[in-house]
């Protein structure tokens, strides 16, 4: 199945978002999933005040992640994402389970540098 990770993290460095994106997709990888690709917006302002581990957020980095994988796995990068202190929120979104319905979805390639 298809799967959308849209994640926001806390006002941070470049290098704590690509660390977040990282993980998520080496839990993936590691379940015998497919990481199809990562998008990086910037820095936005939420839609609301939101409260994350006891700290208010106004503004946070925002990223993608397409990924095919069962739904043990993503329940897992869900529960490791909930405990992770950096993040404000994230949601994750069946894109559709059929060959038909995701062969044309493609996702946009984010460097994520991983050797520094």
């Amino acid at each position: 199945m298809l799967y959308e990770l849209v994640a926001v993290v806390r006002t941070s460095s470049i290098n704590e978002i690509k660390e977040i994106a990282k993980s998520a997709g080496m839990t993936v990888l590691q379940n015998g999933g497919v990481v199809r690709g990562y998008t990086y917006w910037e820095k936005l302002m939420l839609p609301t005040r939101r409260r994350a581990h006891m700290v208010y957020h106004t503004h946070g980095q925002y990223f993608i992640m397409r990924f095919d994988s069962n739904s043990p796995t993503q329940h897992l990068i869900q529960r490791t994402l909930r405990l992770d202190p950096r993040m404000i929120s994230f949601s994750v979104v069946k894109m559709g389970t059929k060959l038909k319905d995701v062969a044309e979805v493609k996702g946009k390639t984010w460097n994520l540098d991983l050797d520094t």
